[in-house]
This record gives structure tokens, sequence and C-alpha cells, in this order.
């Protein structure tokens, strides 16, 4: 491609509102542009890298027999609420109506259609197993899209679906996928880690993400010093070895006036903040079916700790989704918000310690009363808990759930998720074939998707420096996403000789099969070079009058300070 022809659409300034690294780089390269909140235009030079990663996406879901497709991404309501998720799925779900006036929404995800498409079309266990993925558009209709395409709310998504007779063979499958994306992630030159999940609003029974590890990732990934557990801090369980001690202060109030928090008492009192114990008051399962169940349970976590609602609301006593109390609702209890005590067998609440609370001593805690805590307390001699659960975050320093080392935790970004759905929406859909008995059997399912938009921006996440993009070294040079692999700029020349020359090595490259770019623009070459740096060409060769007198090529590798100057023949092989 000749740049004079292509539009590189780099920009000089870096746009106000792009709040993260990736998207300033996929602005000012040119990658993309605004269209509105959460909707971008993938430019040309942007395409290119979509496609190459498209590209590495399909050769891998092709290596372990995945068939493509492609399904509408506008989809009839009729599906969603056979399936039971026209209410569930929530907000993002965007739902409208036809001239008609029947019902439909715009896809975040496809598994109703895919799950209608097989009961069409798979009669026998002889079909099986069968696996469809497709590379579609997505939409989601995001309450606050931001970080540029990483959460927009019209994306690029490799989602893959896979029907089975059993358990055993969707596990196998199951294990190709995971072998798959890990061969997609290193492919890419990426950093990343696969890790434990929890199944969150698509269902299912096991689950595992890959996320790219970045300081601007959302989550929180906890990964062991010595062994390759990994998982989602919302997912991995925090141990306690320690061992309550026996107490050695006396319950004693003391005033901690406009102190609701446990910091804010720490500092009052000079203590350490793990000294302190927060008590949290959640609606419990009670209701008409269930009278056995609480109305309201507390959640005691030490101080330093936060609450991880996963892991609460799976309690049998704690109403799910989890939510918390109201004011009213506490104080109707006879509790005091910011001042609430542990001491709570007299107000008939259902009380949750925590591993790590469970086994304090000479603890603070509220005291129940206006504006004061209690110093001295301790289980058993001064308040009592019903039942002692995981129900917190994981910090660092934590033991490693597996028993080796001790967890580490980092910020990722989540770029795959994969899915063991079981029957969730084969059942609800009935979607079944005759198994060997000759009696209909309802099918199991996996899910499997790559943000395949996404992906760029974290690679660009961990790619970069203080003059562009730094597309990632990848094990195959094929294998590479930048737009282009190769620049090829020739220097004015007062004979045109450097530009013909510049013109002929372009012709090889491309003869060879190598993605290049000719930058013939009538723009200095401090611009052409800045610009070349921004869209993170790993390759240049400059082609300058000088140079050619002693038969050599200069060139520069991407990031590297150092040129070597070459010969046409080293040039070409280099390549």
């Amino acid at each position: 491609m000749k740049a004079s022809q292509f539009t590189l659409a780099t920009l000089r300034q870096t746009p106000s509102d792009a709040d993260i690294i990736s998207a300033q780089l996929m602005l000012k390269a040119g990658l993309i542009r605004k269209l509105a909140s959460g909707l971008y235009v993938w430019m040309p030079t942007g395409l290119r890298v979509l496609r190459q990663v498209e590209k590495i996406v399909r050769e891998e879901m092709e290596r372990i027999n995945a068939q493509e497709l492609l399904m509408p991404v506008t989809q009839p309501a009729e599906v969603w609420q056979e399936s039971g998720r026209w209410e569930d799925y929530g907000a993002e779900l965007l739902r409208f109506k036809d001239r008609h006036q029947r019902d439909f929404v715009l896809g975040p995800t496809h598994e109703e259609v895919i799950t209608d498409i097989a009961r069409g079309e798979l009669k026998s266990y002889k079909q099986l197993p069968a696996t469809y993925y497709q590379i579609q558009t997505k939409f989601r209709d995001e309450i606050r899209p931001r970080f540029g395409v990483m959460r927009a709310r019209e994306f690029t998504m490799k989602d893959a679906y896979s029907f089975h007779i059993d358990k055993e063979s969707l596990a196998k499958t199951y294990a190709d996928f995971y072998e798959a994306y890990s061969r997609i992630f290193s492919r890419l030159g990426l950093n990343f880690r696969a890790v434990q999940a929890d199944t969150g609003s698509i269902g299912g029974f096991a689950s595992h993400e890959f996320h790219v590890l970045a300081d601007s990732g959302e989550d929180d990934i906890a990964f062991s010093s010595q062994s390759d557990y990994s998982a989602n801090v919302e997912l991995a369980e925090a141990i306690c070895t320690d061992v309550r001690k026996a107490p050695t202060a006396e319950r004693t109030d003391v005033d901690t006036p406009n102190m609701p928090t446990c910091e804010e008492v720490a500092t009052h009192l000079g203590i350490d903040l793990k000294q302190t114990v927060k008590t949290l008051i959640v609606k419990g399962s009670y209701s008409d079916d269930n009278p056995d169940m609480p109305k309201l349970v507390a959640l005691v976590l030490r101080g330093d700790h936060t609450l991880n609602e996963l892991k609460a609301e799976k309690l049998p006593q704690i109403k799910a989704p989890l939510e918390m109390a109201t004011e009213d609702e506490i104080k109707e209890a006879g509790l005091i918000k910011g001042y609430i005590s542990v001491d709570l067998a007299s107000y008939g609440i259902f009380v949750v310690a925590d591993r790590t609370a469970a086994v304090m001593s000479d603890f603070v805690s509220g005291a129940n009363i206006p504006h004061k805590h209690t110093t001295g307390m301790n289980w058993d001699k001064d308040a009592k808990f019903d039942v002692v659960a995981d129900i917190r975050n994981v910090v660092d320093g934590d033991p490693s759930p597996d028993g080796q080392g001790v967890l580490q935790i980092k910020r990722g970004i989540e770029v795959g998720h994969i899915f063991q759905l079981g029957d969730k929406y084969s059942k609800a859909m009935n979607c079944t074939v005759l198994g060997k008995e000759g009696k209909p059997v309802t099918l199991m399912m996996g899910c499997y998707g790559i943000g395949v938009s996404r992906i760029i921006a974290a690679a660009l996440e961990q790619n970069h420096d203080d003059k562009g993009i730094l597309w990632a070294d990848t094990p195959n040079p094929n294998d590479n996403i930048a737009p282009f692999f190769v620049a090829v700029v020739p220097m004015k020349s007062k004979d045109g000789q450097a530009e013909s020359k510049a013109e002929e090595l372009y012709q090889l490259l491309k003869n060879k099969g190598v993605n290049v770019l000719l930058d013939d623009r009538d723009e200095r070459a401090g611009v052409k070079f800045a610009d070349l740096e921004l869209i993170g060409i790993p390759h240049r060769i400059v082609v300058s009058e000088r140079n050619l007198a002693e038969g050599k090529y200069e060139y520069a590798k991407r990031g590297n300070d150092d040129k070597q100057m070459l010969s046409l023949d080293e040039i070409l092989a280099k390549f």
C-alpha cells in the first residue's frame, strides 16, 4: 500500500475525552474515530489490525474443528423469552419494536439463537459433538461506556458454542478451547493469564477467564507465588491459618464521636486497622415460601478486608442477588448504622463471621450506641456467631488455596471467557437429540468468547512508549498484528533516484508477501517518522541518495534507536 493513497488519519493532539492510554493511542494513530458514546468507526489502519486478529482466531478455531457461521445481531424476543433471559438479563439488553410492534433485541450474546439452530439441525447423538463459532458485532447498552473500545457499546466478538451428549464430551471440548485460547494469546505475543472465574449471568458450572495483565485492568487477579494457581479475586478462596488467642482485655465502651468507619476509629484509638471489625447488614433469604430463613443477616469482617458479594450471596441464609439492608430496616431492627455491634443475639439477627474475623480476639466493634465503639471484644465471651464462612476478597500475602506459596494481586483486562454451560439453555429451549437408547437426550452446552476488538486495546495497554504504539513481538512474524509490518521511506533526491529505488524495494517486498507500506507522501522526513512510530510499524527502511551511493539502505526496528546499514540482498533476506 502507498501512503499517498491511504488514509493514515493520525492526530497531533491527544483527544481530551480519551481516558486510558490505549484509547489515546488508537485515536491519535488513526485506528478509530468516535461517532457517539461507546460507538467507534474502525478506520482503514485500525481495520487492518482487526483483520489480523480475526485471522489468528479463525486459524485456531479451525484447528479444533469449529465450524464458522454468522448469526444476525438482531434477534426476536421470543427466543429470549423462551430461555428466561428476557427479563433477567438487565438494562444492557437493548430492546426495541419493529414497525409491526414485534419485540426484538440487539444481541449482546447468541446462546438463544445458536440453541434454536441446534435444535433444528441436530437430530441424533451421531452428529455430536458439534461446535459452531462466529465473528460478529455485539451490542450491550453500557450505562457508562468508557476506555475507548475496551468498554464500548458496540464491539467485535468471537463467540463459539458446542453441543454434547454428556458432560465428559463437554469437558473435552472445553479443554480444547482452553488450549486454543492459550495459543491465540501466545501467538499475539501478549502477557496473559487464564484464571478460574465465576459463571455470572451466563450460567453453567465451570468457567475460566483469560486476562491480559495491565495496570489499567478492571479486574483483580490473584496468583500464587510458587505455583500455577490463579483465579479472579471474586472467586479466589481466602484461606485463614491463624488461631484465635485467649482473651486478655475486658469489654469497654469508648467514645468515638462522628466516627462510623473502622479507619476513623483505628486512627482515633491509635490501633492497627486489623484490630477492628466491621458489621454489614444484608437482607436474608426469608420469604413466605422459606419462613425458616432470617430476614436480616450480619456479615462480620476484619476492618481492613472487603466483602466479596458473590461469595456471600451463595450462602443459603442470604438473599441472592445480595442486597444491603436499607437504613429504615436497620433502624427498625434496633441497630445504629455505623456503630453496629457484633453482639446481636438479643436482636434475632443471624451472624456470619468471615474466617479471619472468627479467629480475632480483643478486637474493636461498634457498641450499637450512637458515637460509641467497644474495645476488648471476644467471641464466645462477649458475642457469638452462627456460621463461619469465606466472605471476603483475598489480599496480597494470603496463603494460596492450593497450599503453595502466597497470593499476589495484579490487574487484568479480560479478553476471553469460556464456560461449561451444562443444560441451562438446551433444557429451557427443549434442545434434544435421539440418544443411543433411542430416547430424547437434552444436550450439554459450552460457550466460548473472545473480545476481538478488546484484544487490540489490551495489547496497546501492554505495549507502548512515549512515541506511540509498540506492537508486541510475536513468535511468528506472520502473526504480528501491526497494520503494516515494514515501512519503506524515500528521502527526497535531486534526480529522483531515492524515490525510484524505494518504489523498486517496495515492489520486491510486496511480491515476497511482506505487509509493506511505501511512505511516498509529500511530507518532511520528521513528519513521516513521527507517524510511523505513532502507528507502531515494526520495521523501517529509509532510502536516501547518500546511502544509495554506497549501495546501502538504512534499517531500524521500532523501539530500538540503533540503525543498521544493509545491502539490498540483506534487506530481502531479512524479510
